[in-house]
Formats: C-alpha cells, sequence, structure tokens
C-alpha cells in the first residue's frame, strides 16, 4: 500500500504533545484570535490583537482550489468545505506556533484549535481524510500524531484516500 505522506524533514526529538485528543474532550484554550475567513482546506485569515495575518495550518497539506496556475485538486473542495465546517466567521481561536514563526509566502504558521472547546483543527482535518502529512522541520512538534492520523484514514479509505487515486 502506497502513503501519501509529504515528509520533507522530520524530528525524531519531536515534543511531547499536551494539547490534542480527539477522542476525548479537548479543554478549552485562551482565545489569541478571532476568524476572519477560511481560505482552504490548510490557510485561513485571522484577526490577531487588531491585525490580519494569513495562516497556514502547520503539518497538513490539503488539495489546492485556490493555488494561482493550478488546476484544481482531486478532493479540494471538499477539504475547503470540511474545513469550512469547522471553522466560521467569529470564531474564536488558539493559535500555537513552532520553531519558525512564517513560511516562505510570510504567512503566519500555526496549530489551530479552536478557543472554546480545544479542537485541534489541523489534526482534525487530517483525521477526517481531508490532507495529507506535509511535514517542514523545524515544525515538528506533532508530527507523530498527524502521521498516525493519516496512516488511519488511509487505511479506512476515508475522505481523499478513497476518492483520489494517485
Amino acid at each position: 500500500m502506497l502513503f501519501g505522506f509529504i515528509v520533507l524533514a522530520a524530528c525524531s526529538s519531536a515534543p511531547a504533545d499536551t494539547h490534542s485528543s480527539i477522542a476525548s474532550p479537548a479543554p478549552a484554550f485562551a482565545q489569541n484570535a478571532t476568524l476572519l475567513r477560511v481560505i482552504d482546506g490548510d490557510t485561513i485569515d485571522v484577526d490577531l490583537s487588531g491585525h490580519k495575518e494569513r495562516v497556514r495550518l502547520i503539518g497538513i497539506d490539503t488539495p489546492e482550489t485556490v493555488k494561482p496556475n493550478t488546476p484544481v485538486q482531486c478532493y479540494g473542495p471538499e477539504a475547503s468545505a470540511h474545513t469550512k465546517s469547522l471553522l466560521h466567521k467569529g470564531d474564536p481561536l488558539h493559535l500555537e506556533r513552532d520553531a519558525e514563526a512564517r513560511d516562505t509566502y510570510g504567512r503566519l504558521l500555526a496549530y489551530v484549535y479552536r478557543a472554546d472547546n480545544g479542537l485541534f483543527v489541523n489534526l482534525e482535518i487530517i483525521t477526517k481524510g481531508y490532507a495529507h502529512v506535509l511535514t517542514i522541520a523545524p515544525n515538528v512538534a506533532h508530527v507523530d500524531e498527524f502521521v498516525a492520523a493519516a496512516y488511519n484514514a488511509q487505511r479506512a479509505n476515508l475522505g481523499l484516500w478513497g476518492s483520489c487515486s494517485g
């Protein structure tokens, strides 16, 4: 069975995760951002201390829907719709950074949690089969969780795993 994970560089000494268990209720987090809009499956706009910031969810890669000069990819519209079902305009969010603050496009890199109930959005998207793992060191805090969730989604043919070939 071929895995569609994208792992550019991983670190085996990733810090232990203390925040994300989607099997049991997660604690609420202090709000530090407010959702303005969902751009696509792995990118959102937030209000952060009165400033609009584009945020790229760390560790996941959903199929493209809005990338310039790139066709809409298999399961892209579904991935965007799923993220929109998880996050709504005005939602209080908790953003958690990793080692690097921004990507090469200037987007803020973050693990995104719903502040009201602690849902770990990045992990939820992978768990339901709407994303591949995309690990770029040194941002590796949740790589083991993400790989395990993607593996389980693929084995169950969830989301893109059951709909897209190649």
